[in-house]
């Protein structure tokens, strides 16, 4: 062996003995990481929820078919602004969402289990004349939207949404508030008239003195607050008489009316009354409750939740207990028409996503414990500074977060919750 040879091994041993001892260095990093990895997983918890006892009747029954929701959120309840006044009406549509709808949502509902879609609609961009003529491409564009779930036998809500300052519940705006009420939804009625019980109508939104005081504090001695109770009991009833009134599948569809802000504490309160109906037990009564607040809804507010603390399950259990025996404890139905858990962001790349979670599993646990199905608000948000909600790209039909969609399929659905007695 030459000199040559000898320094060319030489320099191979230590290439060796370098990367030996870089391995061993690296080695316990990779192993840390990978046990932080672990740490970190997104889990669905396990929770011991016991059904309650619910009537054996038609409408209960409805409840179970409807099974799971989602929200079309920020899409066709989008409103024209100051930036976009002048804009084409049918641009609305993709103006807060960023994005037209497509078949491709729908194959990934359905996909994913989703059952039943909220189509939230404004319509006040969209009609013109005194008697609120709906623009027929505006009118057509829904239907077709509508169409896209309901053909993939989902269950579809269709409602009034921002138009709230078309329908202001004082007695100084009532005959302006019901003449709009009476216009729209006669033609929307009339459009889907001839559509199964799979598609249900709702009457408003969440009705409410807009820009005062009582916009989201209702008050149940104050004058203004009682006269707005009672120009929303009209106003649903109005809706329902609309509706039945066109005839063919209306007569007997489920109807969902809302109290007023479709607060759940102010549905189980003596102001708010049921309308009549010519049908038997086809009104549905309509929540919303992103609760507790503090987690759910407020964005610098609490990015943990414990589903095995008290503090952070009160709420819930409260409103749910409340709509539970007044309503479904007399085979009257309850729809929680939104719910959701916002994402709070630590830094660019780290969420509360396990306490989201966490807090799915939960309510709708719950939910379904009393016969509560709920759907999710979904506006298609992810990133920015708004109400980030979002669960489905749209644009590629990808669950971006299958984690929290998992929680939901987990506990959804009376029938589906484990015999835990």
């Amino acid at each position: 062996m030459n000199t040559h040879e000898i320094r060319k091994e030489e320099n191979e041993v230590k290439k060796l003995l370098c990367l030996a001892m870089c391995l061993m260095l690296v080695l316990p990093c990779l192993t840390a990481l990978g046990e932080a990895v672990k740490k970190n997983e997104i889990t669905v918890p396990e929770l011991s929820t016991v059904r309650r006892p619910i009537p054996d009747n038609e409408a209960m029954t409805f409840l179970k078919k409807m099974g799971v929701g989602w929200n079309l959120g920020n899409t066709f309840d989008a409103t024209k602004g100051t930036w976009n006044a002048n804009a084409d009406e049918m641009t609305v549509e993709s103006s807060w969402c960023g994005v037209e709808t497509t078949e491709l949502v729908f194959d990934a509902l359905k996909e994913a289990g989703f059952t039943c879609v909220r189509i939230p609609v404004s319509w006040h961009d969209h009609v013109s004349g005194p008697d609120y003529e709906i623009s027929e491409r505006w009118l057509n564009r829904v239907q077709e939207v509508v169409d896209w779930a309901y053909s993939r036998d989902m269950y579809v809500i269709l409602n009034v949404h921002h138009d709230e300052d078309q329908f202001l519940p004082t007695s100084a705006h009532y005959e302006a508030s019901a003449h709009y009420i009476e216009c729209v939804w006669r033609q929307i009625a009339q459009r889907f008239r001839d559509y199964d019980e799979r598609l249900i109508l709702e009457s408003m939104n969440e009705p409410r003195l807009m820009n005062s005081s009582y916009e989201w504090a209702f008050n149940p001695v104050a004058l203004e607050c009682k006269d707005a109770a009672d120009c929303l009991n009209r106003l649903n009833q109005l809706f329902v008489d609309t509706v039945r009134a066109t005839g063919g599948q209306n007569a007997s569809r489920y109807l969902m009316v809302p109290a007023y802000d479709a607060s759940p504490d102010n549905a189980v309160r003596d102001s708010f009354i049921l309308p009549t109906d010519t049908a038997d037990n086809k009104i549905i009564v309509s929540v919303h409750a992103y609760t507790p607040y503090s987690f759910a809804l407020q964005k610098d507010g609490k990015k943990d939740f414990n589903y095995r603390a008290a503090a952070d399950t009160r709420d819930i259990i409260l409103f749910m207990n409340a709509v539970y025996d007044r309503y479904i404890t007399q085979g009257i139905p309850v729809v929680i028409g939104e719910y959701g858990a916002l994402m709070k962001k630590e830094n660019a790349s780290v969420n509360n996503l396990q306490a989201r979670v966490d807090w799915t599993a939960f309510y709708v646990a719950a939910a379904s414990a009393r016969n509560l199905p709920c759907l999710w608000w979904d506006n298609h948000a992810f990133n920015g500074g708004g109400e980030l909600f979002g669960l489905l790209n749209r644009r590629n039909g990808q669950i971006v977060f299958p984690e929290i969609v998992e929680a939901i399929m987990a506990y959804a659905g009376w029938d589906n919750l484990p015999d835990m007695q």
